[in-house]
């Protein structure tokens, strides 16, 4: 690097035994912070809730003697189906805290992909809220077939269940308050499984990401060099995610509650004017969001800095920040947002940081502590300056997932000859920052040329009637890609599609300008939010223009 020290280095301290349910609520208790508030959680339907670092301690105990009370055995899975809620971090650090593996879905997920997870997890147990119930028992009681592990029901937000034909059905609140006496936390191995998370597979399927107790230790970089907690405050996070995606798992509950810090999330209709408010009304410090709650904020309030004064960090991941985004809020707020690059299989790994400069565009540096190398995938050798490389990470970072669940054959395509290799691809400037470029899948390779989506989607986002867009190849004929670009405008845009062509022309290279611009009202994305690029074609388009 050349106008920056080289950040410290990190010594990795990562002991034989490690649980995570233990470390994130047993950890504070016997010191001050014992009484402090872990969790706030705001329902527009429940009103606020909250549970102290002592009660959830408690919580998580029961719970995990509830599982050993059902005969649940060490490594079984536990699949969680919940919305935001105190009951989300009492079954999941709860499961981890008895030795079992604890599997966080969505509660977007339909009743089939309910059935295919607990299929493929063979979960034992499934921990749902009674309205879910209601509405998805049917199909699971006729899944039961291919779910031959399934033998427990533990509803939330119910004291009252009915006898069941097929399934030992229960009120998680009605066991918890009944369970008294609790044996100690399972003494697990740092190394021994945790949680298992799914993410979208290359099958059509979701494959199973499965993390090591030692994956909570592997993101602590993270805490000095992306959040930026005071030692001397009580910091309150408040994400705007669901506790179900990686993302939020870590940086909106593990991480924070590890480090005796309160989390506050929102169940409910997601507003621009709702975030405003619970972080006045909980006077929140730090903010988590993704690039969609920024913009919905810049575009559908008025708010200021002096409207949430108590707010000192704001930080973003999911998707990349457009340079508008990040322009604009710094212009309005006077801060600037913070970005990370992640996966499911590695969480947070890249990120921008208070210690040196924003370079809109680039993902920042990998934290210390995270040996990242970009490597030619065919020589194994580190690339020059400039030039493209995969992300590849040593197998002995802490942060490393296990193995792909049930898929031994993708694990080893990824895992091998020391390294993890993303699949995702990025180059290092002159000064050390990181660009990243995404999948080769991804990359546009037209008539010649390698075009990355993301530096064109990041030029039509700083245009100011784009609210979002996608840029992708299109085949004009086999092997002849054209670069073509999704644009979805904001409600009062006037913009034309022969303006958006002209605008690409103007700020790209010749070659990286879409040859066709598509208006669209929405792109196909997964349940967390993500494009999914493959999945968009002209179909979508309510208007083009062409060149």
């Amino acid at each position: 690097m050349k106008k920056f020290e080289k950040f410290p280095d990190w010594v990795w301290n990562i002991p034989t035994h490690f649980n995570i349910g233990e470390a994130c609520s047993d950890k504070h208790l016997g010191t001050p912070q014992a009484d402090n508030i872990a969790m706030i959680v705001e329902d527009d339907t429940l009103g606020t809730s909250t549970i102290t670092f002592a009660e959830l301690a408690r919580k998580t105990d029961q719970f995990a003697q509830v599982l050993r009370n059902l005969k649940v055995k060490v490594g079984e899975r536990v699949l969680i189906r919940l919305p935001n809620s105190l009951d989300y971090p009492i079954a999941f650090l709860g499961a981890m805290k008895m030795g079992a593996i604890a599997v966080p879905t969505s509660t977007l997920l339909t009743a089939e992909e309910v059935v295919y997870l607990a299929k493929d997890s063979g979960a034992s147990v499934l921990v749902t809220d009674a309205k879910a119930w209601v509405a998805m028992e049917e199909q699971l009681v006729e899944g039961m077939p291919d779910m031959p592990n399934l033998s427990h029901i533990l509803l939330s937000q119910t004291t009252h269940t009915q006898p069941h034909s097929h399934l030992n059905v229960l009120s998680l609140e009605s066991a918890l308050s009944v369970t008294h006496k609790c044996d100690r936390p399972h003494k697990t191995s740092a190394e021994d499984p945790a949680y298992l998370v799914y993410t979208s597979g290359t099958t059509g399927y979701p494959k199973g990401v499965l993390h090591a107790h030692r994956a909570l230790l592997g993101r602590q970089p993270a805490a000095q060099y992306w959040f930026n907690y005071s030692d001397n405050a009580q910091d309150r996070i408040m994400h705007s995610g669901k506790f179900n995606w990686t993302y939020v798992l870590g940086s909106g509950l593990m991480d924070p509650l590890y480090l005796g810090k309160t989390v506050i999330v929102h169940e409910g209709k997601n507003d621009a004017q709702v975030w405003l408010d619970l972080i006045q009304k909980h006077q929140a410090t730090i903010f988590i969001g993704v690039p969609t709650i920024y913009r919905q904020i810049l575009q559908k309030t008025k708010a200021t800095q002096a409207e949430i004064p108590s707010l000192r960090h704001y930080m973003s991941a999911g998707e990349h920040l457009s340079d508008e985004v990040l322009s604009q809020w710094h212009t309005r707020f006077g801060v600037d947002i913070y970005e990370a690059v992640g996966m499911s299989e590695f969480s947070y790994y890249l990120s921008q940081s208070q210690y040196r400069p924003i370079r809109p565009g680039s993902a920042g540096f990998p934290q210390p502590g995270h040996n990242i190398k970009l490597l030619n995938p065919e020589t194994l050798e580190e690339v020059a300056t400039g030039e493209e490389g995969m992300i590849s990470v040593p197998l002995d970072d802490p942060g490393v997932f296990l193995r792909y669940w049930n898929l031994d054959e993708e694990t080893a395509k990824y895992k091998h000859d020391g390294y993890f290799f993303t699949g995702d691809y990025a180059k290092y400037d002159d000064d050390g920052y990181i660009w990243f470029l995404g999948r080769k899948d991804d990359i546009i390779k037209s008539f010649g040329y390698r075009v990355s989506p993301y530096e064109i989607e990041r030029v039509y986002k700083g245009h100011p009637d784009v609210a979002d867009c996608a840029a992708v190849g299109e085949e004009l004929e086999k092997d002849k890609l054209l670069v073509v670009i999704y644009v979805i405008l904001k409600p009062e845009a006037k913009t034309t599609p022969d303006d958006l062509l002209a605008f690409g022309k103007q700020h790209l290279a010749a070659y990286k300008a879409p040859k066709t611009v598509y208006l669209a009202q929405d792109f196909p994305r997964t349940k967390n939010g993500k494009i999914l690029r493959k999945d968009i074609s002209p179909s979508i388009a309510t208007a083009k223009s062409a060149r």
